[in-house]
């Protein structure tokens, strides 16, 4: 055992642990596709999706817009208003980045651009 290897036990030693054991196992479910290929998953992976609160809160950058949005679903009762308080709450005591990493435009999308 050398020195790097002693090191990273002392670091981590869980995860030396799973390493000298084998036990662990990443299983790989994807692979690299065409542009045709990709639009067709993408296509039926969020096909029936329809995006709740959460999302439009993420795709917000100020705390303006999202209380627009809550009052807005709100007032069209996609949200209770229990729910709609609780989310003003963790708005103003956490901000808007703790509903997740901000959504950018074609998020949905996964083509890119080269």
């Amino acid at each position: 055992m050398d020195f790097k290897s002693k090191k990273f036990k002392k670091m981590f030693p869980n995860l030396a642990e799973e390493l000298e054991q084998g036990s662990v196992t990443i299983k790989i479910n994807s692979s690299q596709l065409d542009g045709k290929a990709r639009e067709n998953i993408v296509s039926k992976t969020f096909k029936g999706y329809n995006p709740d609160v959460i999302d439009f809160l993420r795709r917000c950058n100020t705390l303006e817009d999202a209380n627009e949005i809550i009052d807005y679903m709100e007032k069209q009762n996609k949200i209770s208003t229990k729910y709609a308080q609780e989310l003003r709450r963790q708005l103003k005591e956490k901000g808007i980045r703790s509903f997740g990493a901000k959504k950018e435009d074609n998020h949905y999308n996964l083509r890119r651009k080269n």
